[in-house]
């Protein structure tokens, strides 16, 4: 059975093709503006649009999106989907688990802010449910919006910016949010403030401000501290402890939140479906769909790729010039010249990530060894705040003599410890005390960038690399080699491999 999942329409659209119950390819609207998403996800789960069984779409719908996608699979059954089923189903089908429980928070799509759910025998059965205005994840935007950030937008900055703060705050934001599966506490919000995220003067003077006060530079951190320990202990307390859990919704790209929940020892396994918010449901609307048994997620590398051709016409309409690594060693070669002269590689291979997070197919890289990559990668090259740290990616069989990771890693969406005998080497990646964000690599999920971090430590005696996403500020990760080349000369990158091919300034 073909099945094409469709979901995140009006926020975060995107095409997802379960193909006999494996999914095989996946695309998100934004990322491959070029052509279209339904073109482009048929062409790479290699069907023709009449083999397409079911067209599965997660709420909310669009009209004239769904009409279009009818007008382009004619044969094909529709279903709909409701929203946190599809995020449900998108995380406990991906996690290969028999049994678990299953948590959904988001911001209130579909008017439904928490769900609970009992995974079983593939099938899910619904627990437990909150409406809006009670949602979890919302009281994180507004805290967001009143920081000084765009809501459901830059929440990873308050995320990021909490663990530069301490606890003063915490009992402020237990307060507001009452407990597991309680109604927000709204005396501390103002129905008339319409910006700052809606908080009212009893919140204020919580904070020892006048009513409606900018947050001072000195107390954001602190307030990001407060509502994200108390967000954990919240979310920690909605699931009976015992077995597994696996988490979906928006607010779990939070991975300061899913290493809490990893490391409190209240479930045997913890795993968290990586593309997390709504282009997710577009997984989990055809898990529903799909009358075949459902394979687990084995890889996001789900997206468009390109040949030498390609890269090749780009690079020469461009009027380039470049070089051509003929074989796989020549190509780690030149990727290692560039690293170990602490240089910043741009770096495009293979298949491009499904989710927002890079996973080494569109990397932009640096050396560890580097004392000035830290400020060359977030001042120069990404222009955002010092707080915001890059990926630690290691082989995931190396990963232990540096690291204290957990399986999450291999997505990177949770968090890490570094050992003690290695904090002074990474130092320029440290979030607060010991932790990191660390990418765990495994040779089956990415046997290229796996070569690359092995041979970087035969030379180096260090099988690590930084890894950020490799876009320009505010955009999706680079999709096709124009993208690279624009990102690459609008950037202080100094080097791009894309494909077999080499690029320096």
């Amino acid at each position: 059975m073909n099945v094409l999942g469709v979901g995140g329409i009006g926020s975060d659209a995107a095409l997802a093709v379960l193909r006999d119950g494996e999914l095989v390819a996946a695309v998100e609207e934004k990322k491959v503006r070029e052509r279209s998403a339904l073109e482009t996800v048929l062409r790479l789960a290699g069907l023709r649009a009449s083999e397409i069984d079911t067209v599965a779409v997660a709420r909310p719908v669009d009209a004239a999106h769904v009409q279009s996608l009818r007008q382009g699979l004619p044969q094909s059954t529709m279903k709909l989907v409701g929203h946190h089923s599809a995020h449900a189903a998108s995380t406990f089908y991906a996690s290969g688990y028999d049994q678990a429980s299953v948590l959904v928070l988001d911001s209130g799509c579909d008017l439904t802010a928490a769900t609970l759910w009992r995974g079983t025998e593939g099938s899910l059965s619904l627990q437990r449910e909150q409406q809006i205005p009670d949602a979890i994840a919302d009281l994180y935007s507004r805290v967001t919006q009143l920081l000084g950030y765009d809501a459901r937008a830059d929440e990873h900055k308050v995320q990021w910016l909490s663990t530069q703060g301490d606890g003063r705050f915490t009992e402020l934001f237990r307060n507001i949010l009452g407990g597991p599966w309680a109604s927000l506490d709204r005396s501390y919000s103002s129905e008339e403030r319409v910006s700052r995220g809606r908080f009212g003067a009893k919140f204020y003077v919580a904070l020892g401000l006048a009513d409606g006060a900018p947050i001072p530079e000195a107390l954001r951190p602190h307030v990001g501290a407060g509502l994200q320990r108390a967000v954990a202990e919240t979310v920690m307390a909605m699931v009976e402890p015992g077995g597994n859990l696996c988490l979906a919704g928006g607010l779990f790209f939070n991975a300061l939140l899913v290493h809490e929940l990893e490391s409190c020892g209240r479930w045997d396994n913890v795993f968290v479906q990586p593309a997390a918010g709504n282009a997710g449901t577009a997984i989990g609307a055809a898990y529903l769909a799909s009358t075949d048994q459902r394979q687990p997620l084995r890889t996001l590398a789900l997206g468009p790729r390109y040949s030498a051709e390609e890269v090749k016409q780009v690079l020469e309409n461009c009027k380039l010039r470049f070089r051509y690594m003929l074989t796989t060693e020549e190509l780690t070669a030149a990727a290692l010249e560039i690293l170990r002269d602490n240089e910043i590689l741009g770096w495009m291979q293979g298949p491009m990530e499904f989710g927002p997070r890079a996973l080494g197919q569109r990397s932009i890289l640096a050396s560890p060894l580097d004392p000035y990559a830290g400020e060359n990668l977030n001042v120069f090259i990404k222009h955002r705040e010092a707080f915001r740290k890059f990926a630690a990616a290691v082989p995931v069989e190396r990963a232990g003599e540096y690291f204290e990771t957990a399986p999450n890693a291999r997505f990177l969406s949770t968090v890490a410890r570094v050992k003690p005998a290695h904090r002074e080497t990474f130092a320029g990646a440290l979030l607060g005390g010991d932790l990191i964000r660390v990418h765990t690599v495994e040779r089956s999920d990415n046997p290229l960038f796996h070569q690359l971090l092995t041979e970087f430590g035969a030379v180096t005696g260090l099988p690590v690399l930084y890894n950020t996403s490799f876009n320009l500020f505010g955009d999706p990760l680079v999709c096709t080699p124009r993208d690279a080349v624009r990102s690459f000369y609008s950037s202080g990158i100094d080097s791009a491999i894309i494909g077999s091919f080499v690029i320096e300034k």
